[in-house]
């Protein structure tokens, strides 16, 4: 329930962001502007139609699916999952800082155009692109993967929407604990570690098949420490991919994931400098 909830308040806040720019941008425009407005509830709701339609695909899906087809198709969403995350991380990483800036742009020549249902359009992909991803990281997260999605899964969902809106309007008030950069900085850090638990999931669920081999069965045992077998143990190993007694590829595959972040960090990084220097003084 908790790695739910967090993945649906993560999202949503990142969704609120979106839409708030934009609404901010056509209610303080002049007459022309707010024009606009219509098309872009227009595109909230059709992002959210698609994205809705995209979870309710991946749960009809796993009940026409049975046996070994049901365990690679939730295992390749899995790891789907996991690349989805440290894809968004990074993305807003290079386009975090320019982001208010591109889509108000975007919005200007939009409206010059005449071109309304370019502002629809531009909310529908912005909404339907965080809702789908969400749907994608419920589901690898065990959300309707039994084909039917439990009231406790549903309650997540509520509360996690509840809170980011708690949150946007926090943030919205600024200061100096709350700021968009800490909360993006931070919860990039959370989503990098709940990417490496759907990762670990997937290298699980891969042993379990006898697609990957075991290595070591086990390399140690910390249960008397933390098992993650308990509802908190089982938290903590969702959300950080822990393993209270991990097989020799358990530990092979965390450490190739956290090899590989660090390298597309490093190249992100490079990137955004090398960006920032060829900008005009």
């Amino acid at each position: 329930m908790g790695q739910v909830l967090f993945i649906v308040w993560r999202e949503s806040v990142e969704a609120l962001l979106v839409v708030g720019i934009l609404y901010a941008w056509l209610k303080n425009g002049d007459h022309h502007a707010r024009r606009g407005m219509p098309y872009l509830w227009a595109g909230v709701g059709i992002g959210l139609v698609a994205a809705v339609a995209l979870g309710a695909a991946l749960v009809g899906f796993t009940e026409v699916l049975s046996g070994n087809a049901q365990d690679y198709f939730q295992t390749v969403m899995v790891l789907v999952a996991c690349v989805l995350i440290v894809q968004m991380v990074l993305w807003m990483k290079r386009h975090g800082r320019t982001l208010k800036r591109d889509m108000e742009a975007s919005l200007q020549k939009s409206t010059q155009d005449g071109h309304w249902w370019g502002i629809a359009v531009l909310v529908a992909l912005a909404i339907a692109r965080e809702g789908s991803e969400t749907a994608v990281f419920l589901y690898g997260v065990g959300f309707g993967q039994s084909g039917h999605v439990a009231p406790s899964q549903y309650l997540a969902v509520i509360i996690g929407l509840g809170l980011a809106f708690l949150t946007f309007y926090v943030l919205q008030l600024g200061g100096k604990y709350f700021s968009w950069r800490i909360f993006f900085r931070v919860t990039e850090i959370m989503l990098l570690f709940l990417a490496a638990g759907l990762f670990e999931t997937g290298v699980d669920k891969l042993i379990d098949m006898e697609v990957l081999p075991v290595v070591i069965n086990q390399v140690w045992d910390t249960s008397r420490i933390l098992d993650d077998s308990t509802t908190f143990g089982s938290l903590v190993a969702t959300l950080t991919g822990y393993r209270a007694h991990p097989a020799g590829m358990n530990l092979i595959a965390y450490a190739a994931y956290w090899l590989v972040i660090f390298l597309l960090l490093r190249r992100s990084k490079t990137g955004m400098a090398q960006k920032a220097a060829g900008r005009p003084a």
